[in-house]
């Protein structure tokens, strides 16, 4: 069918491109003739003087130059049609073969494209979107009697310090090599996927008994036990591993990947370095409850709620704006802080519903503020998973205009790892909602990866000190020297700078001597609902000479 279709456009070419040769040649014909009737008359004219059809006739019949110009039409009507059928097969099997080179070159992009939308680029394994797929076929696969379907997810625990102690590029080694040793050490059809940065993930589908999944456990930290070689440094990896069984520890993979995340959470304190799921976990770790059919509950019962805490202004004490943290209004274990269920949402796609119902708050009660003469900015934290989301920038678009908010009274909080672990997607992301006029501002500076080199590719108007660093500044001589050097980098960058963690007045006025912009932290008050925020402004308790001791 190919070969037809090719053959078929080969001979449609050639008839086009013949018929536009032939052309040229048909008019060379045309002037061979005018010449040789141009050189009939004049040899005619040369011979009598005169024009006259004897004279022609004679001229023809004994000039031997005009015989040859006699041939030349016909040679140039031969020539014409052999010469453009040559050319035009000639230049449609050129056509074909650069059609043939682009489809090819096509398909290896579309190949391409389709095979890093499912595997992670740094280690080639199938990434969480993949891993997630084959979950979800595998439960809805008919269960083979005898026969366990288990999820283990494997964390490398010191993976933090070696990034921090050897660098990105280190820690990318250390993942290649950990990969290696996976994909070598469980063949199919166990299913091995990269779905976080230092989260691996095992999918088991023909264990026969719960015993051998955890011989698989103890298998994974034999094999991660063995020393690693990180350029010239001899380093060890600490493996963790959480188990969760099909059906028995959830029916969907959203259920049992969380689950798994509890169970890796135990793992951490385990003497074994594993443990499976079980729900007395749930019991002994309430802030880390957070099952999905909860969550999911809880956003429909509007059991989520944003509080904000102030932000002002040092140099004038004018209250500028407020952080929206996200609270959970839990009906069995009460208030619960974002540390008890963003981490382990972060590894479930349900992240994103919790990531939309923030922005639509915030959004709302901001523009609620200035329609009431506030003029406040709020600042809203976006995870990693957010700035890896390609429809994050449409998402922040419609929603901004369903709520009316200017997106110049919005700042969007982003933490250096979250850029850092998809660079050149998060760039792109955060550049393109910037064009819409948001602002961006670094959370939690001097915690994370701290890539100058990144930092000054991002449209940001803020940076902020993390708390840690703000805290001891009055005692702690290293931390003083950072927040100044962080102040005068930030500055220098054209960046307005936001301490976090200010508790006392000392720390305050430490800070407006260093040239920091903005404050926040208890001293000016803890994190309140809307109507404490509210009251709060009313009694005039944000001036800053006034000391709020209270804490969460």
């Amino acid at each position: 069918m190919m070969n037809r279709s090719t053959n078929d456009f080969l001979h449609n070419n050639v008839t086009v491109l013949k018929s536009r040769v032939s052309r040229a040649a048909f008019q060379g014909v045309l002037i061979a003739i005018a010449a040789l009737i141009a050189g009939t008359f004049l040899a005619c004219f040369f011979a009598d003087g005169s024009v006259t059809l004897s004279g022609i006739m004679e001229a023809q019949r004994t000039n031997y130059a005009l015989w040859v110009l006699d041939a030349v039409p016909f040679a140039f009507g031969f020539w014409g049609q052999y010469a453009s059928t040559i050319i035009a097969y000639e230049a449609s099997a050129l056509v074909i073969d650069q059609t043939r080179e682009l489809r090819d070159k096509a398909d290896d992009f579309e190949k391409k494209a389709q095979h890093s939308s499912t595997h992670d680029i740094l280690t080639d394994l199938p990434n969480k979107a993949l891993f997630y797929d084959r979950v979800e076929q595998a439960c809805l696969a008919e269960n083979v009697p005898g026969k366990a379907l288990s999820i283990l997810l494997i964390e490398i625990a010191n993976y933090k310090e070696i990034n921090d102690t050897l660098g990105r590029n280190g820690s990318d080694s250390l993942i290649k090599q950990v990969a290696v040793r996976l994909e070598s050490a469980f063949s199919a059809p166990v299913s091995i996927a990269r779905i976080d940065s230092n989260i691996f993930s095992l999918l088991i589908t023909d264990v026969e008994g719960r015993y051998q999944v955890l011989a698989v456990a103890e298998s994974i930290q034999r094999v991660l036990d063995a020393v690693f070689f990180v350029g010239k440094v001899k380093l060890s990896a600490h493996a963790n591993v959480g188990i969760v069984h099909f059906p028995e520890h959830g029916e969907d993979v959203d259920t049992l990947v969380q689950r798994a995340g509890i169970a890796l959470y135990v793992a951490h304190n385990s003497n074994k370095g594993y443990a499976v799921y079980d729900t007395s976990f749930d019991a002994h770790n309430p802030g880390q409850l957070t099952l999905m059919s909860e969550l999911n509950q809880a956003l429909l019962q509007n059991q989520m709620e944003l509080y904000y805490q102030p932000k002002i202004d040092i140099s004038s004490g004018r209250l500028c704006g407020a952080e929206a943290l996200v609270r959970w209004n839990h009906p069995k274990h009460g208030l619960l802080m974002p540390d008890n269920f963003i981490p382990l949402m972060e590894r479930t796609r349900i992240i994103q519903s919790l990531s939309i119902w923030v922005l639509k708050a915030g959004f709302a009660q901001c523009a609620a503020w200035h329609k009431q003469g506030l003029d406040l900015s709020v600042s809203i934290n976006l995870s990693a998973k957010d700035l890896n989301n390609p429809e994050l920038p449409d998402l922040i678009a419609g929603v901004a205009g369903t709520s009316g908010v200017d997106p110049e009274w919005i700042i969007l909080e982003i933490t250096e790892s979250s850029i850092m672990s998809n660079p050149e997607v998060a760039l792109e992301i955060v550049n393109r909602i910037n064009d819409m006029g948001f602002h961006f501002s670094i959370d939690d500076y001097g915690t994370g990866y701290s890539s100058l080199s990144y930092l000054k590719q991002m449209p940001l108007k803020e940076l902020k000190i993390d708390r840690s660093f703000v805290s001891d500044i009055l005692s702690d001589e290293s931390d003083a020297v950072i927040v100044n050097a962080t102040i005068n980098l930030a500055h220098n960058l054209g960046l307005q700078v936001t301490a976090e963690g200010v508790e006392n007045q000392a720390t305050l006025e430490q800070l407006k001597a260093e040239g920091c912009d903005i404050a926040q932290g208890y001293l000016i008050s803890k994190p309140m609902t809307v109507d404490q925020f509210g009251h709060w402004i009313e009694s005039g308790e944000w001036q800053p000479n006034e000391l709020h001791a209270e804490t969460a």
